[in-house]
């Protein structure tokens, strides 16, 4: 799967992700890395098929309201290590496939994967 993973996010979780045999990329890789508008992160992750992994309200909104980004992975853990979150990730990655062979818009808590049915 291919995954764009939003600033507010560890780079590791790139790091993770691709040595699990995925294609991610951090903002901090795009060109403007960080100063990455979140339009432009759309854009991008929609031209690359690719789905966004973040914990900005903002992108839920913009997938809600515009379709854009087409895929999202909204992470809603709390504050919690990164170790922690990137155990999460490498626990759950089957999921996360199975999810969004079904859904557009999953959410990641501490406990569960929802899957949000869109229309």
């Amino acid at each position: 799967m291919n995954w764009l993973i939003d600033a507010q996010l560890p780079h590791h979780l790139a790091d993770l992700l691709n040595r699990l045999d995925q294609n991610a990329v951090h903002t901090i890789d795009l060109p403007e890395a960080n100063r990455t508008s979140d339009s432009d992160v759309c854009q991008i992750a929609d031209a690359e098929d690719r789905i966004i992994i973040t914990k900005d309200r903002d992108f839920v909104d913009s997938h809600l309201i515009a379709g854009t980004p087409t895929r999202l992975l909204w992470v809603k853990t709390g504050n919690i290590s990164n170790n922690a979150l990137l155990t999460v990730f490498e626990t759950r990655l089957n999921d996360f496939e199975t999810a969004f062979s079904q859904v557009n818009f999953a959410e990641l808590t501490k406990t569960n994967l929802i899957l949000h049915q869109q229309g």
